[in-house]
This record gives structure tokens, C-alpha cells and sequence, in this order.
């Protein structure tokens, strides 16, 4: 069966949000039951009790004329019959504060707190007949008491900006150790776009869940979760192998052991989908006022988890892109800086170069035009000198004809010069 109607959508202000806190916390850790019971002789007949007594040790054993010890023998060990025996054998009364039991055996075990009294009840010539037993089950002022510590250690965590697995962790393990009955907890975190889930935390679910699961899309029918961050509201799965919502996923579930889910939607304040908190079960159930109460007080802290951790990612690719910007522009700058001086460099050695030119230019000018060719080489060459060639580093000569296109194409930077180095002018004009 799947019941979503009258839920609150964790991250959406009621129009009282205080009353709801408040309902939130009476469902949590509603009034203490007061149990009592009579006990009749040395082996503690239970002889009338309360209904507190026989709902604290289990409506199963709500009988009477028989010892406690026979109706609740986990009691034997832990103290219980013991403490019965010392106020009857003394006739002393005796009381203990916060006095821890496991109740119950099994799969139906639970650990309780109590604060009892036990007065000696004696006849009419004092003799001790039996004991009656006056208590407070103190259990949900611990269990306030350790939600309390754990709320103050998540929001610490928040605080100092601890890793979102490791916050989101530490919260699906708090809740499965407050919960009074064995509960699986799973937190997916939803994309950008907010159209799939993606595993956050899941600490006692198989690692094979968790993947299978990882990524699936939000829509209507789509198990628990993707209902849930869907319609931006609870969803209630209570039978799994039932439910038209868990048809795609009915297989996986019962691999994994899991026969109920009930998902509430993580908010923001603005109303957009940050994920999905939810709490399994290895069989089906219908959740309570206060199993709700629960999922809302850690939905709302996962929220700020959630919430914080994309404000210091936004930071975070923010002052990334601020880095990246002032690192690009140093190395513009560097460039620019290189280019100029390497500019520089060659506007020295050019100015250098036009004045090594000039100056051998000037000598070269004094020196008289020879009648002969000059680039005869060794065996000498005595045709009439008509051309001249120079090149880069100011040298200069004259030649005839043939032996000036050789020195052209074999040395390198020559080039055919007017007497004032003016380059092809001489050569044109020949």
C-alpha cells in the first residue's frame, strides 16, 4: 500500500512551523509510561499489574499468577529478580535511576530505561509478604537525550565544513541506532537538473543495491525515491512485494532483503530537489507518528548538508576560475613581456647590423675600383672588374661576370652591390 496524502515536504514551511516542531517532538518522545506491578512471596508472583507493565515486558505475557522470573526470564539476568530478592529478604525499600533492560528476546528484543521503586509490602504483624514495583520508562528521555548529541555532532560537522559523504554517513548511522527497530537508512543526492539520484549514503545496505540504484531516474512509479523526489512529497511504501512503485525493482529489493520503504524528499529553502532520505525495512510495516517525526527532523539536517556543500562547491569552482583567469593573464603578460624584449633584441642587432653596413660601406667607397676581377681565386682571373658583391657582415669585392653569379650562388647572404651598397641598383644598371 502506498500512502502519501498529509505529509509535509521536508525544506516546505507549514504555515505554524512551530507547532509542527512541536507535534514533531511529542511524536519523538511523547509522555513515560507509568508501570506497576505487585508480587506476592519469595519467587515474586506476579499477582496484578498495570497495562504499562505487561506492554513494557510484552501483551504476549500479560498474565498473572506466575513468578516473574517464568513470564520474563531475560529479567533474571540483568539484576531485576535479584533486587526483588534483596528488598524482601531485608524488608528495605530500594530505587534505581535510568536502570537499563533488554526486553523481550530475538527478533522482538528491545533495550529500555527505567526509573523504579521497589517498596516491601508487609501484613499486619510487619512481616514482609511481597514487593510492589513503581516505575518510569526513561527510554525516550535517552533517546532525546542521544538525539540531542547526535543533531549537535552533525551540525558541528556541518560547521567545519566536513565531507558531505562523511556527514551524510554518520547520519544514516545515528538514525539506525536511535531507531527502536531495526531500520536501513539511504540518502541519494540528486543531479543539477534534478531528473536522477545519485548514492550518497547507505551504510547497511549491500554494495549491489547501492549501485543498481545509483543513478535512477525521478518520476512517477519509480520505486519509493524516485516518487518521492518526483512529487516533492513523502512517499509510503509499507509492502514492497506488492506495490505497482517497486514492479521494476521488486527483484533487487528482495535480493537485498527489503520489504518496506518509505522516502521523504530533501528540500532546499527555495524548493528544489536536493535528494532523497529513506528508511528501509526487512519487513513490511506502516510507519508511526514517530518514525515520521524522525525522518523529517534528518531530512531537514541533510538538507543544511547538502545546501552547505553546494554553497563551498560553488565557492570552490569560483575561486578555480578566478585562479585560472589571474593565471592566464600572467602568462599573457609573460608573453608580452618576451615578444617585446625579443623585439628589442632585434631592433638592437638590425641597428647594429646598419651600422657595421655603413661603416664598411664608408671604407669601401675610399677604396679604388681594381681593373681586374678580384674572385679568381688563387689562379687569379683577368677579366675587367665590372660587378661588385657584398654581404651581411660588410665585405665587399669586384668581379667579372662569371666569377660573380659563382660567389652568388655559393656563399651565402651575398648579393650585388652599388659601390654605396645599394643593392641591385649596380646590377640593374650594368
Amino acid at each position: 500500500m502506498t500512502a502519501v496524502s498529509g505529509q509535509r515536504p521536508i525544506g516546505e514551511e507549514p504555515a505554524d512551523a512551530e507547532s509542527v516542531a512541536a507535534q514533531d517532538l511529542r511524536a519523538l518522545f511523547g509522555q513515560s509510561l507509568t508501570v506497576f506491578a505487585s508480587f506476592a512471596g519469595p519467587a515474586h508472583l506476579v499477582e496484578t499489574a498495570n497495562p504499562a507493565f505487561f506492554a513494557a515486558i510484552g501483551q504476549e505475557r500479560a498474565r498473572t499468577g506466575l513468578a516473574l522470573a517464568e513470564l520474563a526470564p531475560e529479567l533474571a539476568g540483568q539484576g531485576v529478580i535479584a533486587v526483588l530478592d534483596q528488598v524482601y529478604r531485608t524488608g528495605e525499600p530500594c530505587t534505581g535511576r535510568d536502570v537499563p533492560l533488554v526486553l523481550g528476546a530475538g527478533a522482538h528484543a528491545r533495550e529500555a530505561f527505567f526509573d523504579f521503586t521497589y517498596e516491601p509490602r508487609r501484613d499486619g504483624a510487619g512481616t514482609v509478604t511481597g514487593i510492589q514495583l513503581i516505575g518510569v520508562e526513561t527510554t525516550q528521555v535517552k533517546h532525546a537525550q542521544r538525539l540531542m548529541t547526535e543533531q549537535r555532532a552533525l551540525v558541528e560537522q556541518i560547521a567545519r565544513q566536513a565531507p558531505l559523504a562523511e556527514v551524510l554517513d554518520g547520519m544514516a548511522r545515528c538514525i539506525e541506532n536511535l531507531a527502536p527497530e531495526q531500520v536501513l537508512v539511504s540518502v541519494l543526492l540528486a543531479d543539477r537538473d534534478g531528473r536522477h539520484l545519485r548514492h550518497g549514503a547507505a551504510p547497511s545496505l549491500p554494495d549491489f543495491y547501492n549501485q543498481a540504484i545509483d543513478g535512477i531516474a525521478t518520476g512517477e512509479g519509480v520505486g519509493s525515491c524516485g516518487t518521492a523526489a518526483h512529487r516533492r512529497e513523502p512517499v509510503i511504501v509499507t509492502d514492497i512485494g506488492t506495490d505497482p512503485f517497486w514492479d521494476d525493482f521488486r527483484e533487487l529489493a528482495g535480493r537485498a532483503g527489503l520489504a518496506a520503504c518509505w522516502s521523504t524528499p530533501i528540500l532546499a529553502r527555495d524548493g528544489s530537489l536536493l535528494g532523497t532520505f529513506a528508511m528501509y525495512h526487512r519487513s513490511p510495516r506502516v510507519p508511526q507518528d514517530s518514525d515520521l517525526a524522525l525522518a523529517r527532523v534528518f531530512a531537514d539536517t541533510a538538507s543544511l548538508a547538502i545546501e552547505r556543500h553546494h554553497i563551498e562547491q560553488a565557492k570552490a569552482a569560483a575561486e578555480a576560475r578566478a585562479e585560472a583567469a589571474r593565471a592566464e593573464l600572467t602568462n599573457a603578460l609573460r608573453a608580452e613581456n618576451k615578444l617585446r624584449a625579443e623585439a628589442e633584441q632585434r631592433a638592437e642587432a638590425a641597428a647594429e647590423l646598419a651600422a657595421r653596413m655603413r661603416t664598411a660601406a664608408a671604407a669601401q667607397a675610399a677604396a679604388p675600383h681594381p681593373e681586374h676581377c678580384q674572385l679568381g681565386g688563387p689562379d687569379g682571373c683577368t677579366a675587367s672588374a665590372e660587378l661588385k658583391v657584398a654581404d651581411s657582415w660588410g665585405d665587399s669585392a669586384w668581379g667579372c661576370t662569371t666569377h660573380v653569379e659563382e660567389a652568388i650562388l655559393t656563399v651565402r647572404s651575398v648579393f650585388i652591390a652599388s659601390e654605396e651598397l645599394g643593392g641591385l641598383a649596380a646590377y640593374l644598371n650594368r
